[in-house]
């Protein structure tokens, strides 16, 4: 709601280039590779949301090298098999909002969604009140993913 109620606005540095200089329980980081990090989504469209984010200042993936995009879609095929086992979803949604146009919140840092998807998560809430509806608080979801994204060390 502080978010919602414009009390707690976005910092004017990428936020993307903060959150790693802050210890991983603040900022909700499950897992810090040598080129790009996981990160549950402040502001999820479901349990489980995290983001596969490099640690290069960059608004695409067509500038990351070679080694940075690897890490990145390994980072995200392990996103999938730790959501699998935390979660059991019946599917997910995978991809990258590149540019404001195409709904980037953060445009000038790319980054990859995980989001965990069931049959009929979506309902009157989000259409009809524009709500919605997460059972699980984020300090439950990072302390349930944490040490699965640990484990895989």
């Amino acid at each position: 709601m502080p978010y919602l109620q414009g009390e707690d606005p976005l910092p004017d540095e990428c936020l993307f280039c903060l959150k790693p200089q802050e210890p991983d329980s603040e900022a909700h980081i499950v897992y810090r590779g040598e080129r790009c990090y996981i990160i549950l989504n402040r502001f999820p469209y479901n349990n489980g949301h995290v983001m596969v984010v490099p640690y290069a200042h960059v608004a695409t993936l067509e500038e990351l090298d070679a080694a940075t995009s690897r890490e990145l879609m390994a980072l995200t095929q392990l996103s999938l098999e730790v959501l699998r086992e935390a979660y059991d979803p019946e599917g997910f949604n995978v991809g990258a909002n590149i540019g404001a146009a195409a709904g980037a919140g953060v445009d000038q840092h790319v980054h990859m969604h995980v989001v965990p998807r069931w049959a009929g998560d979506t309902n009157y809430m989000t259409t009809v009140g524009k709500t919605r509806v997460i059972p699980e608080w984020m300090d439950q979801v990072y302390e349930r993913l944490k040490p699965l994204f640990e484990r895989s060390r």
